[in-house]
């Protein structure tokens, strides 16, 4: 991963009690979650990004632009072509949403074409709220103008600090596929914190895991989700989340054939575009292990795989993580299995299996595009 096509921050330092050392590195491309319970340190984490906290032993670049290296150079907030969008939309009651959105739109000089401004109305579905004041506004839609007005700025970078934590339940889900196509449709870099699992399966293509002050881990999501060494695959509801592609439908039984590096998956579903990328979950306690291949059987997906690495997660349970394909080369999962099953088929890290998994959650069908 190149300095060009990176977003590397390392921070080190004491903010009042509480001491920081992170570090990470990520693809100036795609969504980047910075995951961990409240009071971690992802907030303090994205206000260094923003030039908002300034440690001395701080290095901030994104995609070749160095905008700190120690006390040596420090960009101001004001010069960081930065979008940020915080819990609460913040936006001027006294403004229609025409002229909220616009207000931090680059002028003059400044003003570059990246993202136009029909092309954000559109992707965030304002349209018909241009002339509306924010106080007829419901919650997620002051919140997809607030995402606007930053996208609007024409930023090389959007930092987003919990976006969804100040909605209900029906407003997160009404806001959700707008972030989906953001991610698909632009090509900006976004940095998302939140405490939600559900935000980080659904969005994110890298994970940053935080834990006091520290990272933990840090790289793609389905490797993180799939490592028993780490606390994502010993949660209860620990699952993976692939990126499948559409390779066939079969009209008369209603499935879908996605794809994934070393399998395929059978899952009931509307038609969908041959091609097309689908977000795919998969819980632990949904596959189980078997050493020969099962006969007949009402479970559609059973895969050849191989057990990669393992966790005992207590006296009972033990979570392993599978590699699909007759060689382990394919895609990661995880099962959780009993440790007196484990024992009986005599299981361990190298051997083949065959994972039997019971259900795939197909995530929403998207306009992203196949390739």
């Amino acid at each position: 991963m190149s300095a060009e096509h990176a977003i590397r921050a390392e921070f080190r330092g004491r903010l009042g009690a509480f001491e920081l050392d992170a570090s990470f590195s990520a693809p100036a491309k795609g969504v980047t979650a910075l995951f961990g319970p409240s009071g971690c340190g992802k907030t303090t984490v994205l206000r260094c990004i923003a030039g908002l906290n300034r440690l001395a032993e701080g290095f901030c670049e994104i995609d070749g632009q160095v905008w700190q290296d120690g006390e040596r150079i420090f960009l101001p907030t004001h010069k960081r072509p930065l979008g940020y969008v915080f819990q609460e939309a913040s936006l001027f009651p006294h403004l229609s949403v025409r002229k909220n959105l616009m207000f931090g739109a680059p002028r003059g000089e400044r003003r570059r074409k990246a993202v136009a401004f029909d092309e954000v109305v559109d992707l965030l579905g304002v349209t018909p709220l241009l002339d509306r004041s924010p106080r007829n506004l419901s919650g997620g839609e002051r919140q997809r103008v607030a995402i606007g007005r930053a996208l609007l700025s024409q930023p090389k970078l959007l930092l987003m600090d919990e976006p969804l934590a100040a909605l209900d339940r029906t407003s997160k889900g009404e806001i959700l596929p707008f972030l989906e196509r953001l991610r698909d449709r632009l090509s900006l870099p976004i940095v998302y914190i939140t405490h939600d699992i559900s935000e980080v399966e659904r969005l994110a293509d890298q994970v940053v895991l935080m834990q006091a002050g520290r990272v933990g881990a840090a790289g793609p999501l389905a490797d993180v989700q799939s490592d028993p060494s780490l606390p994502l695959a010993t949660a209860r509801d620990a699952a993976v989340t692939l990126e499948a592609r559409v390779e066939a439908y079969d009209a008369p039984y209603g499935l879908l054939t996605l794809a994934v590096p070393g399998g395929r998956f059978a899952e009931p579903a509307a038609p969908a575009p041959i091609g097309e990328r689908r977000r795919i979950r998969i819980v632990a306690r949904d596959v189980s292990l078997a050493r020969e291949r099962p006969g007949p059987s009402s479970i559609l997906n059973i895969l050849p795989a191989r057990i990669v690495s393992i966790r005992q997660i207590d006296s009972n349970e033990i979570v392993a993580s599978l590699a699909l394909g007759e060689e382990g080369a394919g895609a990661r999962l995880l099962a959780r299995v009993t440790r007196k099953s484990w024992d009986a088929l005599e299981l361990a890290p190298g051997a083949r299996a065959y994972a039997q998994v019971k259900a795939v959650a197909l995530g929403p069908q998207g306009d992203n595009a196949s390739d």
